[in-house]
This record gives C-alpha cells, structure tokens and sequence, in this order.
C-alpha cells in the first residue's frame, strides 16, 4: 500500500469563486502572486481560472495567465472551470489537469447559471469526455462534475434527496470520474448533509466525492465535519471566505480555507497544509484586494496556544 502524507485534500476555490463575485479588476500579478503563496504553504490543488468568454466574466480575461503560472509549479493540480464544451476545449488546449464542469440540481439554477436546461448540460458533459478521450488526454486530464444547489436552492428552495441522487448517477453516466456536491447558498445543515452525502455515494461507487460548502448561514464548518464523517475526503474552501454565486440572490461566500485546514488539524488529520503560511497568505491577499470583505475565525483569534501541526 502507497504511504499518503495527507489525511484531506482541501482546494482553493477563492481564485475562481471567490473573484468571480468582484466587480474590479484583479491585477494578473496579484492572483498569480497568490497561487505561488498558497502552493508554497502546501495547498496542491486549486481552482485557478473560468474558462467563460471575457464579455461575460472580464475578471477571468487573464486565464491563460494564470493558467501557466500554476502549470509552472510542480506537484500542483490545476483546475478551471468549464462551463460548456467551448470552454473545456480551450482548457484542453491550454494544459490543465482537471475539468470542473458544474450542473444545477435545480432547473431553475441551471437556467440562471449555465441559460440551458439540465438535459442539455448532461449532454454537453458526454461530448466533454468524447473531446477529452479523442485528444488522447484520458487518464491524464480528470473530468470532475459539480452539483451545484443540490443542498438547496434560491429559487426553488430544498432539494429533495432522491433528486440529488438521480443527477449524481447522471453524472457518473455521462462519464465523470469525480462528483462535487455543492451548498451554494448555504441552506443546509449536517443532518441533511449526511443524508444526501450518504445518498450520492451510493450511486458513485469507488469514484471521489468532494463537498463544496458555502457559510452563508454559519453552519459550513458544521457540514464540512458531518461530510467528512461520512467518508468525503475531499474539500473546497476558499481563502479568507471569499466568494459566492452571482446566479443565486442571497449567497455568501465559501467555507473559509484557513479555518477548514484549522479544523481537521485539530481534529489530527493532515492537509499538507502549513496554517502559519497560509495564514500569512491571508495577509497578503487582503492587502492586494483593499476593501474586499474576508472572514474567518482562525485570523481573528490566532493559533491556540501550544498548537503544534499533524506530524
């Protein structure tokens, strides 16, 4: 059996989701000054770029950019998000080694998200993985699939458990080789955490399953410990709690990085990830961005006293 330094995977998302919900423009040098940070603090994978037309989403204009100055740091999986097949093939071709494609559990989301109904954006998956496998990159580009508003929803409010499920095996039947389940608006909580969690690995089987949790309502590191003891190993957070859907009225940011990677920590899991480094990121980042709100409990309050990281 291979040894693994690591217990939980985290991945940054605030270079993807939490940009995404600033109007201005961020300076190329200020995101990829902090990918080089963050990977430099442990973190060896994040969500770096959208692959969306400029005209729609300005603030991603600087993919390729970005895109190669993560693909310069060895040992980092690099992953953009892709929307459609247009933007999975420009990922192809600029290198990266993972596809985030995201589909809605709630129709209207989708509608709202990605303007096409859900049987369209399955479709659109199939002919993402029929791209990737014909350019010969099966085996070296991963296909992850993200279920957006699958634990609730702004237009439709709950979800029903079965309904996640069905388009979790959807996913894994357009062929994706990682399913995301996603709070967007952070409407839920652990105990319907653990029910659709549990309900979604049934149906995915030995493929990973990751949580992306919003904190909208307080309760993110909450369901972060409930996915966890359900077997999810693989978390999204982003730095300082960026971040949002510009999609779904009433959503906040994601689950902050720093206090996600405190919490297994205390917990004796290992993320790989060196808290006083990333921490130190933190710092940086909020002065790069000015008056962009950040949050987070671990900034304010410090590292307990004696705090020692995993061996």
């Amino acid at each position: 059996m291979l040894f693994s330094p690591i217990d939980v995977r985290v991945r940054e998302v605030g270079l993807r989701d939490g940009l995404q919900m600033i109007a201005a423009q961020v300076p190329t040098e200020v995101k990829i000054a902090w990918l080089r940070a963050e990977f430099a603090a442990g973190v060896r994978e994040m969500e770096v770029t959208s692959l969306v037309p400029a005209k729609l989403m300005p603030q991603f204009s600087d993919a390729q950019a970005v895109i190669e100055a993560a693909k310069a740091l060895p040992g980092l999986t690099t992953v953009a998000l892709v929307p459609n097949l247009k933007g999975a093939q420009r990922a192809l071709e600029l290198g990266v080694d993972k596809l985030d494609f995201v589909m809605s559990v709630s129709r209207t989301h989708n509608l709202k998200n990605v303007r096409r109904p859900r049987e369209e954006s399955l479709a659109d998956l199939v002919r993402i993985v029929h791209e990737r496998d014909a350019a010969g990159l099966k085996g070296k580009v991963l296909i992850s699939a993200g279920l957006s508003s699958a634990l609730g929803c702004s237009y439709e409010g709950q979800i029903e458990v079965d309904e996640v499920r069905r388009c979790a095996a959807d996913l894994v039947a357009a062929g994706a080789e990682e399913v995301l389940v996603a709070d967007t608006v952070g409407y839920s909580n652990p105990q319907k955490v653990e029910e659709v969690f549990r309900a979604v690995m049934l149906e995915t089987g030995d493929l990973p399953v990751g949580a992306h949790l919003h904190d909208t309502r307080g309760l993110g590191i909450a369901n972060a410990k409930a996915a966890y003891d359900c077997g999810v190993r693989l978390f999204d957070a982003s730095l300082g709690g960026l971040g949002g859907c510009p999609h779904s009225p009433g959503a906040s940011g994601n689950v902050v990085m720093e206090d996600l990677c405190f919490l297994f920590e205390s917990m004796g899991l290992r993320t790989g990830i060196d808290l006083v480094a990333l921490l130190e990121v933190r710092r940086q980042v909020a002065a790069a961005l000015g008056d962009v709100p950040m949050f987070g409990a671990l900034s304010r309050a410090g590292l307990p006293t004696g705090h020692h990281a995993v061996a």
